[in-house]
Protein backbone atom coordinates (compact mmCIF):
# COMPACT_ATOMS: atom_id res chain seq x y z
CA UNK A 1 0.00 0.00 0.00
CA UNK A 2 1.02 4.02 -0.58
CA UNK A 3 -0.31 6.68 1.39
CA UNK A 4 0.90 8.95 -1.65
CA UNK A 5 -2.70 10.54 -1.85
CA UNK A 6 -3.61 14.08 -1.90
CA UNK A 7 -6.42 15.03 0.69
CA UNK A 8 -8.17 16.75 -0.93
CA UNK A 9 -9.85 15.91 -4.49
CA UNK A 10 -10.24 18.70 -7.60
CA UNK A 11 -13.49 17.54 -9.04
CA UNK A 12 -16.43 18.54 -11.89
CA UNK A 13 -19.55 17.97 -9.80
CA UNK A 14 -23.17 19.01 -11.06
CA UNK A 15 -25.15 20.27 -8.15
CA UNK A 16 -28.80 21.72 -8.73
CA UNK A 17 -29.30 22.90 -12.03
CA UNK A 18 -28.26 20.41 -15.24
CA UNK A 19 -26.70 21.92 -18.15
CA UNK A 20 -23.35 22.39 -19.23
CA UNK A 21 -22.77 25.99 -17.72
CA UNK A 22 -23.88 24.82 -14.61
CA UNK A 23 -20.65 22.39 -14.08
CA UNK A 24 -18.45 23.29 -11.40
CA UNK A 25 -15.19 22.85 -10.06
CA UNK A 26 -15.10 21.95 -6.57
CA UNK A 27 -12.46 20.53 -3.98
CA UNK A 28 -13.70 18.21 -0.99
CA UNK A 29 -11.98 15.63 0.93
CA UNK A 30 -9.98 12.54 -0.66
CA UNK A 31 -12.90 9.41 -0.20
CA UNK A 32 -11.71 6.38 2.21
CA UNK A 33 -10.25 3.49 0.64
CA UNK A 34 -11.83 -0.01 1.68
CA UNK A 35 -9.80 -2.99 1.29
CA UNK A 36 -11.18 -4.09 -2.24
CA UNK A 37 -10.26 -0.56 -4.30
CA UNK A 38 -7.93 1.32 -5.87
CA UNK A 39 -7.04 5.11 -5.91
CA UNK A 40 -6.06 5.86 -9.33
CA UNK A 41 -4.68 9.93 -10.36
CA UNK A 42 -6.33 10.53 -13.38
CA UNK A 43 -4.58 11.66 -16.01
CA UNK A 44 -6.69 11.40 -19.08
CA UNK A 45 -10.62 11.29 -19.46
CA UNK A 46 -12.51 11.50 -23.00
CA UNK A 47 -16.50 12.15 -23.60
CA UNK A 48 -19.22 10.16 -24.35
CA UNK A 49 -22.30 11.22 -26.18
CA UNK A 50 -23.93 9.59 -22.86
CA UNK A 51 -22.32 12.07 -20.64
CA UNK A 52 -23.30 14.77 -22.85
CA UNK A 53 -26.95 14.05 -22.29
CA UNK A 54 -26.14 13.47 -18.78
CA UNK A 55 -25.02 16.70 -18.01
CA UNK A 56 -27.76 18.49 -20.19
CA UNK A 57 -30.32 16.42 -18.09
CA UNK A 58 -31.64 14.52 -21.15
CA UNK A 59 -30.35 10.52 -19.47
CA UNK A 60 -32.19 11.19 -16.28
CA UNK A 61 -33.57 13.61 -14.31
CA UNK A 62 -33.67 11.49 -10.81
CA UNK A 63 -29.57 11.31 -10.59
CA UNK A 64 -27.79 11.73 -7.61
CA UNK A 65 -26.50 15.22 -6.82
CA UNK A 66 -23.93 16.61 -6.17
CA UNK A 67 -23.03 14.61 -9.37
CA UNK A 68 -19.35 14.40 -10.90
CA UNK A 69 -20.00 13.04 -14.69
CA UNK A 70 -17.91 11.27 -17.06
CA UNK A 71 -17.25 7.68 -16.94
CA UNK A 72 -13.57 7.07 -18.93
CA UNK A 73 -10.49 7.57 -17.51
CA UNK A 74 -7.14 6.22 -17.18
CA UNK A 75 -4.35 6.80 -15.24
CA UNK A 76 -2.07 5.63 -12.51
CA UNK A 77 -2.36 3.72 -9.81
CA UNK A 78 -2.21 5.65 -6.32
CA UNK A 79 -3.09 3.51 -3.89
CA UNK A 80 -4.66 -0.18 -3.75
CA UNK A 81 -6.50 -1.71 -0.79
CA UNK A 82 -5.24 -4.86 1.34
CA UNK A 83 -7.58 -7.00 -0.73
CA UNK A 84 -6.28 -6.20 -4.31
CA UNK A 85 -3.90 -8.37 -6.15
CA UNK A 86 -4.33 -7.57 -9.43
CA UNK A 87 -2.61 -4.25 -10.28
CA UNK A 88 0.22 -2.28 -7.94
CA UNK A 89 1.28 1.24 -7.09
CA UNK A 90 2.57 2.90 -10.20
CA UNK A 91 0.50 0.71 -12.90
CA UNK A 92 -0.90 2.27 -15.40
CA UNK A 93 -4.88 1.44 -15.79
CA UNK A 94 -8.01 2.04 -17.34
CA UNK A 95 -11.50 2.31 -15.67
CA UNK A 96 -14.35 -0.45 -16.41
CA UNK A 97 -17.17 1.25 -17.60
CA UNK A 98 -19.27 -0.83 -15.15
CA UNK A 99 -17.40 -1.59 -12.70
CA UNK A 100 -19.04 -4.88 -11.56
CA UNK A 101 -19.85 -6.39 -14.77
CA UNK A 102 -16.72 -8.52 -14.68
CA UNK A 103 -17.91 -11.89 -17.00
CA UNK A 104 -21.07 -13.25 -18.15
CA UNK A 105 -24.13 -12.27 -19.25
CA UNK A 106 -25.36 -8.80 -18.31
CA UNK A 107 -27.77 -8.16 -15.25
CA UNK A 108 -29.49 -5.41 -12.93
CA UNK A 109 -27.16 -5.48 -10.34
CA UNK A 110 -24.14 -4.93 -12.75
CA UNK A 111 -26.09 -2.22 -14.93
CA UNK A 112 -25.97 -0.40 -11.10
CA UNK A 113 -22.28 0.14 -11.05
CA UNK A 114 -21.71 2.57 -14.52
CA UNK A 115 -19.48 5.33 -13.19
CA UNK A 116 -20.96 8.93 -14.43
CA UNK A 117 -24.74 8.33 -13.96
CA UNK A 118 -25.74 6.96 -11.20
CA UNK A 119 -22.58 6.24 -9.37
CA UNK A 120 -20.19 9.73 -9.25
CA UNK A 121 -18.21 9.70 -12.89
CA UNK A 122 -14.05 10.27 -13.16
CA UNK A 123 -14.02 14.45 -14.35
CA UNK A 124 -11.66 14.71 -11.32
CA UNK A 125 -7.86 14.61 -10.95
CA UNK A 126 -8.35 11.52 -8.57
CA UNK A 127 -10.74 8.93 -8.49
CA UNK A 128 -11.60 5.51 -6.55
CA UNK A 129 -12.55 2.69 -8.29
CA UNK A 130 -12.73 -1.15 -7.92
CA UNK A 131 -9.73 -3.41 -7.64
CA UNK A 132 -11.64 -5.77 -10.42
CA UNK A 133 -13.21 -2.63 -12.29
CA UNK A 134 -9.35 -1.71 -13.66
CA UNK A 135 -7.47 -2.98 -16.83
CA UNK A 136 -3.89 -2.16 -17.09
CA UNK A 137 -2.90 -0.06 -19.84
CA UNK A 138 -0.84 -1.77 -22.78
CA UNK A 139 2.57 -0.36 -23.43
CA UNK A 140 2.18 1.18 -26.61
CA UNK A 141 -0.89 3.29 -25.81
CA UNK A 142 -0.66 6.51 -23.75
CA UNK A 143 -2.97 7.63 -20.88
CA UNK A 144 -5.13 10.05 -23.79
CA UNK A 145 -5.38 7.26 -26.04
CA UNK A 146 -6.15 4.90 -23.37
CA UNK A 147 -9.05 7.03 -22.14
CA UNK A 148 -10.71 6.78 -25.18
CA UNK A 149 -11.54 3.01 -24.65
CA UNK A 150 -13.76 1.99 -22.05
CA UNK A 151 -17.42 3.64 -23.29
CA UNK A 152 -16.91 3.75 -27.39
CA UNK A 153 -14.81 0.88 -28.06
CA UNK A 154 -15.73 -1.84 -25.62
CA UNK A 155 -19.42 -1.01 -27.26
CA UNK A 156 -17.98 -1.34 -30.84
CA UNK A 157 -16.08 -4.77 -29.80
CA UNK A 158 -19.48 -6.19 -28.20
CA UNK A 159 -21.16 -5.88 -30.91
CA UNK A 160 -19.10 -6.22 -33.92
CA UNK A 161 -17.15 -8.99 -32.31
CA UNK A 162 -18.16 -10.00 -29.12
CA UNK A 163 -21.95 -10.37 -29.73
CA UNK A 164 -21.80 -9.85 -34.00
CA UNK A 165 -19.24 -12.44 -34.56
CA UNK A 166 -18.03 -10.51 -37.89
CA UNK A 167 -15.85 -12.80 -40.40
CA UNK A 168 -13.58 -12.14 -42.86
CA UNK A 169 -15.36 -11.63 -46.14
CA UNK A 170 -18.38 -10.06 -44.66
CA UNK A 171 -19.78 -6.63 -44.82
CA UNK A 172 -20.65 -4.19 -41.86
CA UNK A 173 -22.34 -0.33 -42.10
CA UNK A 174 -21.56 1.54 -39.47
CA UNK A 175 -23.16 5.10 -39.17
CA UNK A 176 -21.32 7.98 -39.03
CA UNK A 177 -17.66 9.09 -38.04
CA UNK A 178 -18.05 8.81 -34.03
CA UNK A 179 -15.99 7.04 -31.48
CA UNK A 180 -18.37 4.15 -31.68
CA UNK A 181 -18.27 4.07 -35.57
CA UNK A 182 -14.55 4.55 -35.67
CA UNK A 183 -13.69 1.60 -33.40
CA UNK A 184 -16.51 -0.86 -35.06
CA UNK A 185 -14.68 0.19 -38.57
CA UNK A 186 -11.25 -0.23 -37.05
CA UNK A 187 -12.33 -3.68 -35.29
CA UNK A 188 -14.40 -5.14 -38.77
CA UNK A 189 -10.55 -4.27 -40.74
CA UNK A 190 -8.47 -6.11 -38.54
CA UNK A 191 -11.14 -9.30 -38.85
CA UNK A 192 -10.89 -8.87 -42.60
CA UNK A 193 -14.76 -7.63 -43.15
CA UNK A 194 -15.53 -4.97 -45.75
CA UNK A 195 -16.77 -1.84 -43.77
CA UNK A 196 -19.01 0.56 -45.76
CA UNK A 197 -19.35 3.71 -43.56
CA UNK A 198 -21.93 7.04 -43.52
CA UNK A 199 -21.77 10.85 -43.32
CA UNK A 200 -22.92 14.26 -43.93
CA UNK A 201 -19.19 14.68 -44.69
CA UNK A 202 -17.13 14.03 -47.38
CA UNK A 203 -13.90 15.16 -45.73
CA UNK A 204 -15.07 13.15 -43.06
CA UNK A 205 -15.54 10.35 -45.38
CA UNK A 206 -12.23 10.62 -47.18
CA UNK A 207 -10.49 10.20 -44.01
CA UNK A 208 -12.58 7.15 -42.72
CA UNK A 209 -11.50 5.99 -46.05
CA UNK A 210 -7.50 6.69 -45.02
CA UNK A 211 -8.84 4.51 -41.79
CA UNK A 212 -9.61 1.51 -43.98
CA UNK A 213 -13.52 1.85 -45.08
CA UNK A 214 -14.07 -0.01 -47.93
CA UNK A 215 -16.84 2.66 -49.41
CA UNK A 216 -18.24 5.32 -48.38
CA UNK A 217 -21.84 7.06 -48.40
CA UNK A 218 -22.75 10.73 -47.45
CA UNK A 219 -26.07 10.57 -46.53
CA UNK A 220 -26.79 14.35 -46.94
CA UNK A 221 -26.18 14.01 -50.83
CA UNK A 222 -27.43 10.08 -50.52
CA UNK A 223 -30.43 9.96 -48.04
CA UNK A 224 -31.45 6.68 -49.28
CA UNK A 225 -28.34 5.52 -48.15
CA UNK A 226 -29.80 2.03 -47.83
CA UNK A 227 -30.75 1.70 -51.37
CA UNK A 228 -26.98 2.41 -51.96
CA UNK A 229 -26.05 -0.37 -49.32
CA UNK A 230 -28.19 -2.87 -51.18
CA UNK A 231 -26.31 -1.52 -54.65
CA UNK A 232 -22.99 -1.92 -53.66
CA UNK A 233 -23.63 -5.39 -51.96
CA UNK A 234 -25.02 -6.99 -55.02
CA UNK A 235 -28.30 -6.43 -54.03
CA UNK A 236 -27.76 -8.83 -50.80
CA UNK A 237 -27.41 -6.58 -48.45
CA UNK A 238 -24.56 -6.08 -45.40
CA UNK A 239 -24.40 -9.08 -42.86
CA UNK A 240 -23.71 -6.53 -39.91
CA UNK A 241 -25.50 -2.92 -39.67
CA UNK A 242 -24.14 -0.79 -36.33
CA UNK A 243 -27.27 0.93 -35.36
CA UNK A 244 -26.11 4.40 -33.78
CA UNK A 245 -29.25 6.81 -34.99
CA UNK A 246 -32.16 5.59 -33.15
CA UNK A 247 -35.71 5.89 -34.55
CA UNK A 248 -34.77 8.42 -36.92
CA UNK A 249 -32.08 5.32 -39.17
CA UNK A 250 -33.20 2.33 -37.89
CA UNK A 251 -35.94 1.61 -40.39
CA UNK A 252 -33.47 2.05 -42.99
CA UNK A 253 -30.86 -0.11 -41.13
CA UNK A 254 -33.58 -2.87 -41.30
CA UNK A 255 -33.54 -2.14 -44.95
CA UNK A 256 -29.89 -2.60 -45.64
CA UNK A 257 -29.04 -5.46 -43.97
CA UNK A 258 -29.33 -8.93 -45.52
CA UNK A 259 -31.82 -11.38 -44.91
CA UNK A 260 -31.03 -13.10 -41.51
CA UNK A 261 -28.37 -10.08 -40.58
CA UNK A 262 -27.85 -8.84 -37.25
CA UNK A 263 -28.44 -5.34 -36.52
CA UNK A 264 -27.05 -4.02 -33.24
CA UNK A 265 -28.51 -1.19 -31.52
CA UNK A 266 -26.39 0.90 -29.86
CA UNK A 267 -27.33 5.01 -30.32
CA UNK A 268 -29.88 6.94 -30.47
CA UNK A 269 -28.31 10.21 -31.60
CA UNK A 270 -31.45 10.94 -33.79
CA UNK A 271 -34.00 10.38 -31.06
CA UNK A 272 -35.32 7.36 -29.19
CA UNK A 273 -39.14 7.99 -29.77
CA UNK A 274 -40.84 7.16 -33.37
CA UNK A 275 -43.03 4.89 -35.29
CA UNK A 276 -41.41 1.79 -36.06
CA UNK A 277 -42.48 -0.31 -39.06
CA UNK A 278 -41.35 -3.68 -37.26
CA UNK A 279 -42.40 -5.93 -40.43
CA UNK A 280 -38.81 -6.60 -41.98
CA UNK A 281 -37.24 -8.04 -38.34
CA UNK A 282 -39.63 -10.88 -39.15
CA UNK A 283 -40.10 -11.11 -42.54
CA UNK A 284 -35.79 -10.61 -43.24
CA UNK A 285 -35.47 -12.93 -40.23
CA UNK A 286 -32.94 -10.08 -38.61
CA UNK A 287 -31.30 -10.51 -35.12
CA UNK A 288 -31.75 -7.11 -33.67
CA UNK A 289 -29.74 -7.10 -30.28
CA UNK A 290 -29.19 -3.97 -27.73
CA UNK A 291 -25.56 -3.23 -26.83
CA UNK A 292 -24.72 -2.13 -23.74
CA UNK A 293 -21.00 -1.64 -23.26
CA UNK A 294 -19.76 -4.79 -22.30
CA UNK A 295 -18.24 -7.16 -19.27
CA UNK A 296 -14.07 -6.12 -18.36
CA UNK A 297 -13.26 -10.17 -19.90
CA UNK A 298 -14.76 -8.38 -23.19
CA UNK A 299 -12.70 -5.34 -22.51
CA UNK A 300 -9.27 -7.28 -21.68
CA UNK A 301 -10.40 -9.44 -25.11
CA UNK A 302 -10.24 -6.41 -26.86
CA UNK A 303 -7.02 -4.97 -25.95
CA UNK A 304 -5.43 -8.05 -26.65
CA UNK A 305 -6.46 -7.68 -30.17
CA UNK A 306 -5.79 -3.89 -29.97
CA UNK A 307 -2.37 -4.83 -29.09
CA UNK A 308 -1.33 -7.46 -31.77
CA UNK A 309 -2.70 -4.81 -34.68
CA UNK A 310 -1.01 -2.52 -32.85
CA UNK A 311 -4.80 -0.21 -33.34
CA UNK A 312 -4.81 3.43 -32.15
CA UNK A 313 -7.97 4.82 -31.24
CA UNK A 314 -8.94 8.14 -33.86
CA UNK A 315 -8.52 11.16 -31.37
CA UNK A 316 -10.10 14.21 -32.42
CA UNK A 317 -8.79 16.70 -30.42
CA UNK A 318 -7.48 17.07 -26.95
CA UNK A 319 -9.14 19.53 -24.32
CA UNK A 320 -7.40 20.85 -20.78
CA UNK A 321 -8.54 20.30 -17.40
CA UNK A 322 -10.37 23.69 -17.11
CA UNK A 323 -11.49 23.36 -21.10
CA UNK A 324 -13.90 20.92 -19.73
CA UNK A 325 -16.65 22.65 -21.67
CA UNK A 326 -15.38 24.22 -24.36
CA UNK A 327 -14.65 20.23 -25.01
CA UNK A 328 -18.86 19.11 -24.38
CA UNK A 329 -19.95 22.32 -26.63
CA UNK A 330 -17.01 20.48 -29.12
CA UNK A 331 -19.43 17.23 -28.59
CA UNK A 332 -22.39 19.13 -28.99
CA UNK A 333 -21.51 20.68 -32.01
CA UNK A 334 -21.16 17.33 -33.88
CA UNK A 335 -18.11 18.29 -35.77
CA UNK A 336 -15.62 15.82 -34.30
CA UNK A 337 -13.80 12.97 -36.09
CA UNK A 338 -13.07 10.20 -33.53
CA UNK A 339 -13.07 10.72 -29.92
CA UNK A 340 -12.72 14.04 -27.34
CA UNK A 341 -10.23 13.87 -24.83
CA UNK A 342 -9.91 15.69 -21.89
CA UNK A 343 -6.12 16.31 -20.59
CA UNK A 344 -6.01 16.06 -16.51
Amino acid sequence: MSTATASKVKAYELDGEFGIDALTVRERAAQQLQPDQVRVRVKATSLNYRDLMVIKGLYSKNLPKPLTPLSDCAGEVLEVGALVKRVKVGDRVVGAFMQNWIAGPLDAAKAKSALGAALDGVLADQIVLQGEGVVQIPDYLSFEEAATLPCAAVTAWNAVVATGQIKAGETLVTLGTGGVSLFALQFAKANGARVIITSSSDEKLQRAKELGATDVINYKTNPDWEKEVIKLTGGVGADQVVELGGAGTFEKSLKAVKLGGYVSMIGVLSGGAGSLNLTPVLMKNIRVQGIMVGSRHMFEEMLAAMTLHKIKPVIDGTFAFDQVKEALKHMEAGAHFGKIVIKV
